[in-house]
């Protein structure tokens, strides 16, 4: 099947059971050059695909597409444009911030001079500059979680997979987070994130797909979700209210 060159990521007909289904057929696409917001209720789904879509969780059916090329066909040459920031990243507490972030690159087999350079534009742009010689287990959640997004952006990935990349933040460090993610996008980067905070979701996203029991049950911009919700002018917290509890009933 041929994939349009706009598609960054394609899932289709994903799935997943554990005693309960968790992701049932998901159809979903996230485009070149968006931020896509996915928002759904606790137990809808979410990091199941989003854990499926990166590789690290087999689907029992469906494919994924990074960026025309099958994930499962071929792992490695998918993965190499990819990076994915779990809710609960790993840091190596006995590294200093520079060093992780060298490290991170090695991984990715990104030069050392460019590597250097990287890690301390990153640094800066997060704020993290004056720590950059510090350990990594002194740091604090938001610092630590700051850090952890520079690692996953060091070696450039054309797509970043985002798990509740805000939280535990406070507001200067969500901004930074924030225009940082604007900033990957500017430059032909895409973004797939989960979060709970809706009014992040309705100002950061070009689009956002809304999951209930592993279905995708509203996908577009705030002004087409509006109108499907029937609610002109409202906030994307109200029109996912009543999107959910819609289904909910309609389910019932």
């Amino acid at each position: 099947m041929s994939v349009p060159n706009n598609h960054a990521l394609e899932l289709c007909g994903l799935s997943k059971k554990f005693e309960q289904p968790a992701v049932n057929g998901l159809d979903l696409t996230v485009q070149r050059g968006e931020i896509y917001a996915l928002l759904g209720p606790n137990g809808a789904g979410k990091t199941t695909t989003l854990r499926m879509a990166t590789g690290l969780l087999l689907p029992d059916a469906g494919s994924v597409r990074i960026f025309g090329i099958d994930l499962h066909a071929r792992p490695q040459a998918a993965k190499q444009a990819l990076a994915y920031l779990p809710d609960e990243p790993l840091l190596y507490g006995k590294l200093t911030a520079l060093e992780y972030l060298v490290f991170m690159a090695g991984l990715w087999s990104v030069p050392s001079d460019q590597a250097a350079a990287s890690a301390a534009e990153l640094l800066a742009l997060l704020g993290l500059a004056a720590h950059a010689q510090q350990l990594t287990e002194t740091y604090s959640r938001g610092m630590k979680q700051k850090l952890a997004l520079a690692g996953a952006l060091i070696h450039q990935p054309s797509l970043i997979v985002l798990d509740e990349p805000l939280t535990g933040l406070d507001a200067h460090a969500a901004r930074q987070v924030k225009d940082l993610l604007q900033r990957h996008t500017a430059v032909g980067g895409t973004v797939l994130m989960t979060t709970h905070i809706l009014d992040v979701a309705e100002r950061m996203a070009d689009r956002i797909g809304i999951l209930q029991q592993g279905r995708l049950i509203g996908q577009g911009s705030l002004e087409q979700l509006r109108a499907r919700a029937q609610q002109r002018d409202a906030s994307l917290e109200d029109v996912f209210l009543r999107l959910t509890e819609r289904d909910h009933e309609t389910a019932g």
